[in-house]
């Protein structure tokens, strides 16, 4: 007839909508700018899931869902799968649980791949059949990695596909008993008409994925890019979606690697694995304490040692100050490994409470090996690096500090002394300050005496 049917116009471009790839953000139409995160011209044409005549979603779990009273549900005891690699074990706590889905992110070149495939050698030394599959690598490449890091055995299955159906028919055929995706960004499905590595793909693959891991109790790994940011590539959902989130830290010019979890629905969030990058490998790291203050200065202005928490874990660490000068009208302060915030706060209670002018001054601060500190508990060590370093006279030797200060120059008690002190007397240190309030609560312990204080001017009367 010639007359426009407006309703079949309505329902064409009902069917196109534009999603962010930064953060997931869908719109019915583009804009330059993303109105959730923000990022420029990141929105990217893409086709939604069909829908049934109910306008809900025809992707997922099965529709015939009965619920149960939960009282009646039959648990078995947890099982878990232990690797071998018992810092690897450790993050995840305290091995693999069947049908868990596991995200592990990190920068390009930081050992994410190098870890799995290590991880799938010493399931299959252990008699389980893996399946190792890679979006990016050939298998001949495949081959020669495994063959440096040596980690060759019958039991490791590798393939090279991205197409995720195809893989789930893999996964039906083999029935391996641990599955690894590499990565997660270049999967696809023949069901959404976008590209491979967008906001659409990565959410559908992760989906598909989550469905087979709680069907047929096959745990599988997921290895994600990370964004400039530091975040994973792709929605938060996919986070959301899976029951553990592992980030595989470190600087590329140092050879430790740390392991942790940022989310974790079977164990604590609060571990972390360590690890030392070698020619054949990543090597577990038992002793991080002894690592990390292998190389410290003897008598050196600025120096400290004190212990932090990762989870039930304590280590050692140094951290450095130095003091100088500032050749210029505004005074620098660069931090690393150390909340910037909590540094500028120290040193103001400093020149507050203990007469220290370090107002034209510029404060360097530097956590020894690539470690991030983040916990209050290593207040007093900081204190006494900046006091060191701008006094220009070193700590006593098996010396340490712990203790949280506060604004009004108070030294607050901390949580689990004892595992830090422990620790501290197994690394050969004698003396070791700690707040007062908090060495009340604790048993005797013979071979290391311990100073309480209740105000940082106490600590500098003690160290110079």
């Amino acid at each position: 007839t010639g007359i426009l049917d407006f309703s079949d116009f309505m329902k064409k471009n009902a069917r196109i909508i534009y999603c962010c790839q930064e953060c997931g953000h869908q719109t019915p139409k583009w804009m330059g700018k993303c109105p959730e995160c923000g990022g420029w011209d990141t929105l990217v044409e893409e086709k939604p899931a069909p829908v049934d005549h109910h306008g809900r979603s025809m992707r997922g779990f099965a529709s015939d869902m009965v619920p149960v009273p939960i009282d009646s549900v039959a648990l078995d005891d947890e099982y878990r799968v232990l690797t071998g690699i018992q810092e690897f074990d450790r993050v995840l706590g305290g091995g693999i649980i069947d049908g868990s889905l596991v995200l592990i992110g990190g920068d390009p070149g930081i050992g994410k791949s190098t870890l799995m495939l290590q991880v799938l050698n010493s399931l299959a030394g252990r008699g389980r059949k893996v399946l190792y599959v890679s979006g990016e690598e050939s298998i001949r490449q495949l081959k020669m990695r495994s063959q440096r890091l040596n980690a060759v055995s019958s039991n490791m299955l590798v393939a090279t596909e991205i197409n995720i159906e195809s893989i789930l028919s893999t996964v039906d055929s083999v029935k391996p008993d641990v599955l690894v995706i590499d990565s997660i960004q270049t999967m696809f499905t023949p069901d959404v008409a976008s590209a491979p590595g967008s906001v659409s793909q990565v959410r559908e693959a992760t989906m598909k994925l989550m469905v087979m891991a709680k069907q047929t109790g096959v745990p599988a790994f997921l290895i994600g890019h990370v964004t400039k940011e530091g975040a994973i590539a792709g929605p938060r959902l996919m986070e959301h979606m899976v029951d553990t989130v592992l980030y595989f830290e470190g600087d590329q010019n140092h050879v430790f690697r740390i392991l942790r979890a940022v989310k974790n629905r079977f164990g604590s969030t609060n571990e972390i694995g360590v690890f030392e990058m070698k020619a054949s490998g990543l090597a577990e790291v038992p002793n991080p304490s002894a690592v990390f203050l292998a190389e410290r200065a003897e008598n050196a202005a600025g120096s400290v040692v004190t212990a932090c928490m990762e989870g039930t874990r304590p280590i050692l660490v140094e951290l450095q100050a130095l003091i100088s000068s500032a050749g210029f009208g505004t005074p620098r302060r660069t931090i690393l490994g150390l909340d910037h915030n909590r540094v500028s706060l120290l040193v103001a209670v400093m020149e507050k409470k203990l007469g220290l002018n370090m107002a034209g001054h510029d404060i360097f601060m530097n956590v020894a090996g690539g470690v991030k500190v983040s916990e209050p508990a290593v207040d007093l060590g900081i204190a006494a690096a900046v006091a060191s370093s701008f006094l220009d006279r070193a700590i006593p030797e098996k010396m340490m500090l712990l203790g949280e200060v506060g604004l009004a120059g108070e030294v607050r008690g901390i949580s689990q002394l004892e595992p830090r002190i422990s620790e501290v007397r197994k690394m050969g240190f004698t003396r070791c300050i700690v707040p007062k309030s908090s060495l009340k609560v604790m048993s005797k312990m013979g071979g290391i005496e311990l100073i309480g204080i209740n105000e940082i001017s106490e600590m500098m009367d003690i160290l110079f």
